[in-house]
Order: C-alpha cells, then sequence, then structure tokens
C-alpha cells in the first residue's frame, strides 16, 4: 500500500458518485474500484458516509437499496486505509470538515478531493493539495507519469 497514491475522499464527493454514477465524482469512485489509488478514512468520515446514504429522503429520492449501500461501504473500507488522526486540526469554517484535513495529514495524503468550498479555499493545506472531482483525474494521470 505504501507505494500507492493516497487519497482523501470528502463525504460529498462519495455521495454523489453513488447518486450520480455517471458524473465525475462517479469516475472518481470508478477509479477507487480499479485500484487506481488508495482512499486514507476513519471511523468518523465512514459513520457519516453511512449515516447519510442511510437517510430516507435520500434513499426513496435516488432508490439507494440496502444491497447497494453495502456494495459502495464495501468497495471504500476494501480499497482504504483506515486511520486514527491524533492531531487535531480548526481551521474550517465548518468544524466538520476538519477531520478531512486531520486524516490528510494523519495519512500523508497525496491529495483530498473535494466539492466543499470551504475545504477547496484552504489548498494547499500544508502542501496538501485539494482538488475538485472535476481536476482529480488529470492531476491523477499526472502523479503516474
Amino acid at each position: 500500500m505504501d507505494c500507492a497514491v493516497k487519497i482523501v475522499l470528502d463525504t460529498n464527493v462519495l455521495i454523489s458518485a453513488v447518486i450520480r454514477p455517471q458524473g465525475g465524482a462517479g469516475v472518481v469512485l470508478q477509479r477507487l474500484r480499479q485500484r487506481d489509488f488508495i482512499a486514507l478514512i476513519s471511523r468518523s468520515t465512514l459513520s457519516e458516509l453511512a449515516a447519510v446514504l442511510h437517510r430516507p429522503r435520500l434513499r426513496a429520492k435516488y432508490h439507494l437499496t440496502d444491497r447497494r449501500i453495502r456494495a459502495v461501504l464495501r468497495v471504500i473500507v476494501l480499497r482504504s486505509e483506515l486511520l486514527h488522526p491524533q492531531r487535531k486540526i480548526r481551521v474550517c469554517r465548518d468544524p466538520k470538515d476538519d477531520q478531512f484535513l486531520e486524516i490528510a495529514l494523519a495519512g500523508k495524503a497525496d491529495a483530498i478531493v473535494s466539492g466543499d468550498a470551504d475545504l477547496l479555499s484552504l489548498h494547499p493545506f500544508e502542501g496538501i493539495p485539494i482538488i475538485p472531482p472535476s481536476l482529480f483525474l488529470s492531476w491523477l494521470e499526472d502523479q503516474n507519469q
């Protein structure tokens, strides 16, 4: 795992990937499935993702079955490195976003992929690029050259 590109995926990217698999975020999840990079996660971010995917309104609107949710969570768990960040960060306008920065630092991430304006405004954070899903694929290709 140490030789692979390490990426922190914001929850909004993963949710977008699930509800719009053909969109830019969907391609990010597809590349994770193909093992083109390793996602860095924490119990907190995994719990947040599961909670959002199980919201009744989201499930109804996008026809998310238990099976589909389990499949997505399984891919993420199998293609990720689970971290337990020790350093607490307090820089985001939305304190819930700080956890992604904490994971990035703990896991020595190569990048954070987010569609969140608050996180994107911090680019780069302590030398770690914060990029939107629309730029991720070209960024990933550059890393693999």
